[in-house]
């Protein structure tokens, strides 16, 4: 018998069990199941059409899933709104840039706190964040939409942070940006990890995540593939078959 200790630490911090969801009775995920665990970066990679919005909007609780379940920290989020689940401490940066380009740096990071009350904490919490992106400080002034695009990445990392989150979600954040910015924004990716953040990492570009990745898993027609640490997976045989084109045979688990 498993004794109660034991079951904490091995519970999962997100987990999907056979997950079935689409739009207008189509069915996109077709029964994707796996664990994020506590700390450390997941990447999720797949071709396009392979079900990662879906899986993303499904977490996010944008879309109802038709069968399986989504369970945070042991508790089912399928009865949860996409505030609640933000207030869980489940906080996503999307892909396409969400900053409200008129508004200055600084107004943009402490929306963030959107849901606080607490002066004092969103103050507190505010210039702990300032302090990993000096961006904030330094450009706090400007509009946001003067920023580069991957200086407005760097901005959004900072707003999702102040709800001090138990989990990000990034989406492709890699999109759009020039390899030396790609190089900075997987460091601050790197650095949020490092400092106790659990990261799931959305991302085509698909040797620069799972190289960053301590889990790797693949998506492909709306089912996980192969999983395994991000090493393992980047280093299947099977990995490059499916990005030029071919069907992955087998799970590979």
């Amino acid at each position: 018998m498993t004794s109660p200790e034991r079951s904490v630490q091995t519970q999962p911090l997100l987990e999907l069990r056979g997950v079935v969801a689409g739009y207008g009775g189509g069915d996109i995920l077709k029964g994707v199941t796996f664990r994020v665990e506590g700390g450390g970066i997941t990447c999720i990679v797949g071709p396009n059409g392979a079900g990662k919005s879906t899986l993303l909007k499904a977490i996010s609780g944008l879309v109802k899933p038709r069968e399986g379940d989504i369970l945070f920290e042991g508790r089912s989020l399928l009865n949860s709104t996409p505030r609640q689940i933000l207030q869980a401490g489940i906080v996503q940066v999307p892909q396409n840039h969400s900053l409200f380009k008129k508004m200055t740096v600084r107004e943009n990071v402490e929306f963030g706190a959107f849901l606080l009350k607490d002066r004092d904490l969103i103050r507190r919490r505010f210039d702990e964040i300032a302090e990993q992106f000096p961006i904030v400080i330094e450009r706090g002034k400007e509009k946001a939409g003067s920023l580069s695009g991957g200086q407005q990445r760097l901005v959004e990392f900072a707003r999702c942070l102040m709800l001090d989150p138990r989990i990000v979600i990034l989406d492709e954040p890699s999109m759009g940006l020039d390899p030396v910015t790609l190089k900075r924004v997987f460091l601050t990716v790197h650095q949020m990890s490092a400092s106790g953040r659990t990261v799931l990492l959305v991302e085509q570009n698909a040797k620069a995540g799972l190289r960053l990745a301590d889990h790797g898993i693949v998506l492909e027609n709306g089912l996980v593939r192969l999983t395994g640490t991000g090493r393992q997976v980047l280093e299947h045989p099977e990995i490059g078959a499916l990005y030029l084109g071919g069907a992955v045979v087998g799970s590979g688990q």
